[in-house]
C-alpha cells in the first residue's frame, strides 16, 4: 500500500478512538509504563534481520498517543509469535497539513532520513519503515528508551561526538527541526534522532539546536563518510529515495553533500531562515 492509498479508517475515526481531555494529565501517553506490556514469552529482537522483521510482520497493539505531536503519534506493542517490542505508529492519515511540505509526504521523508542514516553508517534514526497499519500506511520506528539520567537541556550543549554526527547529518538531511526533544541520548553512549518529517525541502530550511560546530573544519572521519554518501546518491541511494521524494529533492540532497565537500565546513546559519526550532524543548 503506498501513501497514496486510502487509509484503512477515515481520521476522524482514529481522532475519536484516542478522544482524550486536555486538561488530564493523566491521560498523557507518557505517563504510561512502556515497560508493562505484556509480550507472554516473546523476546526483545537481537540484530538487525530480527528488528526488521519485527517491524515488518509485527501486529500492532496501540496503548495511546503522543499528545505535544504536531501530527497523530501513536504508540504500542509491537509482536510477531517470537519477537516484541516497542514502536511508534504515525499514520498518514493523522498528518497535519504544512504550507511549505505536500500533504502526505512526511512518513515518506522520515524514511527517506532513515535510509541515509543508515547509509552513513552512524545510525542517527531509530529502525524505521513504511507499512499499512490500523489506521492505513503509515511510518513504523522502534521505540528508544533514552537514558533518564540525562538533562537535555545541558547535553545537547556539549562537544558530543554523536550529537556532532547528528550535525552533519542534519545538514545532509535538510533538517527544519531538531528541537532537543528529537535528540535520544541513550545509556551506552549513543545519540539516535527521531521526527524527521520535515526534511528534504528543495529550499534550505536547517533549523537546529546543534549550531555548536559552526563554520568549523568537518572532521576527516566526517569528510569520508560524505563521499562514499556522494556516490550512494548518484547510484541505489538515490533510487531509494526516489520512491519517497522528488527528483528536485533528492538532487537537492546530493548538493548538499557536495556542498559539504566543496567547503569542508560545518554549516553556519543563512540569515534567510530562523536558525532554530520553536519552541526548542
Amino acid at each position: 500500500m503506498s501513501p497514496g492509498d486510502e487509509p484503512a479508517e477515515d481520521v476522524d475515526e482514529l481522532e475519536l478512538e484516542y478522544d482524550h481531555d486536555p486538561e488530564d494529565e493523566d491521560d498523557d501517553v507518557r505517563t504510561l509504563d512502556l515497560t508493562a506490556f505484556d509480550h507472554g514469552d516473546r523476546r526483545a529482537p537481537s540484530g538487525a534481520d530480527e528488528v526488521a522483521t519485527l517491524l515488518r510482520e509485527g501486529e500492532l497493539d496501540l496503548e495511546g498517543r503522543l499528545l505535544d505531536a504536531s501530527n497523530v503519534t501513536l504508540i504500542g506493542a509491537i509482536r510477531t509469535d517470537a519477537l516484541a517490542g516497542t514502536c511508534v505508529y504515525k499514520p498518514v492519515a493523522g498528518e497535519r497539513p504544512l504550507w511549505d511540505f505536500p500533504d502526505g509526504t512526511l512518513a515518506g521523508r522520515e524514511i527517506s532520513a532513515h535510509l541515509v542514516s543508515e547509509a552513513t553508517g552512524w545510525s542517527v534514526v531509530p529502525p524505521t519503515l513504511l507499512r499499512d497499519g490500523p489506521f492505513g500506511t503509515g511510518m513504523v520506528q522502534l521505540w528508544m528508551d533514552a537514558d533518564p539520567t540525562i538533562d537535555l537541556t545541558e547535553f545537547v550543549r556539549r562537544d558530543d561526538p554523536g550529537l556532532r554526527q547528528m550535525a552533519v547529518f542534519d545538514a545532509v538531511v535538510n533538517n527544519a527541526d531538531r528541537k532537543g526533544g528529537h535528540i535520544i541520548p541513550m545509556p551506552n553512549g549513543h545519540v539516535y534522532g527521531v521526527d524527521h518529517g520535515i526534511c528534504f525541502s528543495a529550499d534550505p530550511k536547517l533549523r537546529t539546536l546543534l549550531w555548536r560546530w559552526a563554520g568549523r573544519p568537518l572532521l576527516l572521519e566526517h569528510l569520508a563518510v560524505l563521499e562514499r554518501l556522494d556516490e550512494q546518491l548518484r547510484g541505489e541511494l538515490g533510487e531509494q529515495l526516489h520512491e519517497h521524494l522528488t527528483r528536485r529533492e533528492v538532487r537537492r540532497t546530493q548538493q548538499r553533500v557536495t556542498e559539504l565537500l566543496r567547503t569542508k565546513l560545518h554549516p553556519q546559519p543563512s540569515g534567510d531562515w530562523p536558525a532554530l526550532p520553536w519552541p526548542p524543548f
